[in-house]
């Protein structure tokens, strides 16, 4: 089997002194390569390096909605800059997106548009950050007609909504949540779409699976994300993994692995 993580921080200080034996641990498990989201721009350069020091590992440049006040529009015209050079190993655009739980949406809302424009104008995906906004987030996807792929980070809402964000070209993230058998709404969403939506990941250091301290998540942990969800859905784990790579391939790009 071959596994990429689609979503994992491992820029974070969690991971200091130990990513090669992280790398070595999650190749044992058939782990073969990860991305590393942007979340500011103070970030994007230890991002880069961390990415450009290992085999396989690639990033995305992006302001996420938690620190949108750190920034100007300074910012997004460097964004728009780096993008335009297209970086070795840059793939995407975000984490960016919505959260109604922390900051205000209306501040967020114009700094997730001038993202979802900058995908679009320069051919990137995108990685999106949602809560409790996955049909504003829908609306705005709409409007650009399904043009651009896009990862549905942590997704924890209702089926109609994933299948909803599928319809306007999201591909699901699949993370540990699903390893938490009180998560039943996002278990039995996960469960119900086409498996050509889905994604794996893991948010390391974040997200942590059941029985992980929070804050320990580990690339590693994306085997064990697997093999539960080939419980949940009842296929074999070989079979998911097949499509799950593929489908990682189609958001970011084929032969990256």
């Amino acid at each position: 089997m071959k596994l990429v993580d689609a979503h994992c921080h491992f820029d974070f200080s969690r991971f200091d002194g130990c990513r090669a034996d992280e790398l070595q641990a999650a190749a044992s498990a058939g782990i073969v390569g990860l991305v590393i989201p942007g979340v500011r721009r103070r970030d994007w350069g230890r991002i880069r390096d961390t990415a450009k020091a290992y085999p396989g590992l690639f990033y995305c440049l992006g302001i996420h909605p938690w620190f949108v006040s750190e920034h100007t529009s300074d910012d997004l015209d460097a964004l728009e800059q780096l993008l335009s050079a297209r970086p070795e190993r840059c793939v995407a655009v975000g984490e960016c997106g919505l959260d109604r739980l922390h900051g205000d949406l209306a501040v967020q809302y114009p700094w997730f548009e001038a993202q979802v424009g900058l995908a679009s104008k320069f051919g990137f995906p995108l990685i999106i950050h949602s809560v409790k906004t996955h049909d504003e987030v829908c609306a705005i996807l709409r409007c650009c007609k399904g043009s651009i792929k896009a990862l549905l980070h942590g997704f924890s809402g209702s089926y109609q909504q994933a299948a909803n964000l599928v319809d306007q070209g999201c591909f699901i993230g699949v993370g540990g949540v699903i390893t938490h058998p009180g998560a039943r709404k996002t278990r039995d969403t996960i469960a119900r779409l086409p498996v050509e939506a889905l994604v794996l990941e893991t948010d390391a250091p974040d997200m942590a699976p059941e029985g992980v301290a929070a804050g320990q998540n580990s690339p590693v942990q994306l085997l064990r994300i697997l093999e539960c969800l080939a419980e949940i859905r009842g296929e074999r784990a070989e079979y998911l993994a097949s499509v799950l790579f593929a489908n990682t391939e189609a958001l970011y790009g084929r032969s990256l692995w």
